[in-house]
């Protein structure tokens, strides 16, 4: 069990504490309650640009990892199409540091056209080398938009495309970081060898002076239930034909999410998955073949993705697949299976526990789902559920008008022709 105290500030930033004196470390986590789903269709990628500018330098503070280095801390952040996270561990005695670097670049993120620049040309470099250049790399610029025809999942963290970033004008970021980056739109957890009390003080000399900012109610277009398979085909210079089938599933908070999740881990979580020993062992038809979910907090994705071996074509990968799914819609799942992937995922709780930074994040998520305490609820909720609300979801998610599926045909190098030999 993961014990926390919280208080809110006036400015309604939320403030969780987790109090561990087992270690001389702390940390401290800021989530923002931002994504790429919070984008303009006209404008995305802000969301992981805006994650690069905050590292780029506060008015106070211009070089932000100095300061940090000279008190033994590290620091990091990542951006995911529902939330932006930052945080930084260092040692305890230290912590304060940590609450002067944060607040300032809340209150006075340094907008400069040299600092865009710069971040611009990062994140553009980032876009080339990891999504466009890379074999599958765009992967995910091709799957959502086939899986997602209204929600702003339809495009991946990163952005549309490079044009978006190319054409980001300073007065377009600024506005951004002051509808999204404010207290009240925020959640802090501190954690590791530190004091409530402490904390408390720490929050309101650092933090309570910043302006709540403007409150705006998130009016996302929802997604519609699929009516129809969809498809996309690419010829593409990757090494071996791969495979996508994407499914829409329930929210994060939904109830099904519980029996979802397990479902995926009986599919693929280890050797003794369902799709590793059939597809690969005994059927030798894959290389490799995964089942994962997005967690996403508005309907997320169900996703299979594998790669033939050599000489098996798609229609029969594909068929491989389907079977599968049918076995898990028609044939109850044993008590035995059930049992392995409830445990493994109760070892996968327990494990986090012993990470303050898990913690932490942990927190953070928990807080912005509606409530931290329910960390400590998630391992029973797994425990809880039955091989029937694992049949149920197979039935409801796996069916071919709720797939969508994606091929990457691998094209076939040209040998190089052959020279007639001269006559001597």
């Amino acid at each position: 069990m993961v014990k926390f105290n919280r208080f809110t500030l006036d400015n309604g930033l939320r403030v969780i504490v987790h109090e561990d004196n087992t270690t001389p470390m702390a940390v401290l986590n800021i989530l923002y309650d931002v994504g790429a789903r919070d984008e303009d269709p006209e404008q995305t990628g802000f969301a992981h640009l805006f994650e690069h500018l905050m590292f780029g330098g506060s008015v106070n503070i211009p070089n932000y990892d100095g300061p940090l280095q000279r008190v033994g801390g590290e620091n990091n952040a990542f951006t995911s199409n529902d939330i932006t996270n930052y945080y930084i561990t260092l040692p305890s005695a230290n912590i304060e540091t940590a609450f002067w670097l944060e607040s300032d670049r809340m209150l006075s993120l340094a907008f400069s056209e040299k600092s865009l620049e710069v971040q611009r040309n990062v994140v553009i470099e980032e876009f080339k080398q990891r999504y466009l250049n890379q074999p599958y790399g765009d992967v995910w610029l091709k799957l959502r938009p086939l899986v997602y025809k209204t929600h702003p999942y339809r495009w991946a963290t990163i952005g549309k495309t490079i044009k978006h970033i190319e054409d980001a004008k300073i007065e377009d970021v600024k506005a951004f970081f002051k509808k999204h980056y404010n207290p009240q739109n925020a959640i802090m957890v501190v954690g590791g060898d530190v004091k409530t009390e402490d904390v408390k003080l720490m929050a309101e000399k650092w933090f309570g002076s910043i302006p709540a900012g403007e409150k705006y109610v998130r009016n996302l277009p929802q997604e519609e239930p699929q009516t129809e398979a969809r498809r996309e085909t690419v010829n593409a210079k990757v090494p071996l034909n791969d495979l996508y089938i994407a499914f829409q599933m329930g929210a994060r908070t939904d109830a099904s999410y519980y029996p979802v999740e397990l479902m995926s881990d009986i599919l693929s979580r280890g050797n003794s998955s369902r799709l590793y020993r059939k597809l690969i062992k005994e059927e030798q038809l894959f290389s490799d073949v995964h089942a994962y979910i997005t967690g996403s907090l508005d309907k997320g994705m169900f996703i299979l993705q594998g790669k033939p071996v050599e000489g098996v074509s798609i229609e029969q990968a594909e068929q491989a697949l389907w079977a599968e799914l049918e076995r898990m819609k028609n044939d109850d799942v044993s008590v035995d299976e059930l049992t392995k992937v409830q445990n493994k995922t109760e070892s996968t709780m327990l494990f986090s526990e012993m990470s303050l930074l898990d913690k932490a994040m942990n927190l953070a998520q928990f807080e912005l789902l509606g409530d931290a305490a329910e960390l400590n609820n998630e391992t029973r909720k797994f425990l809880a559920v039955t091989a029937a609300q694992i049949k149920e979801q197979a039935n409801a998610i796996f069916r071919k008008e709720n797939s969508s599926t994606l091929v990457y045909l691998a094209e076939k190098e040209e040998a190089e022709p052959m020279l007639a030999a001269s006559e001597n």
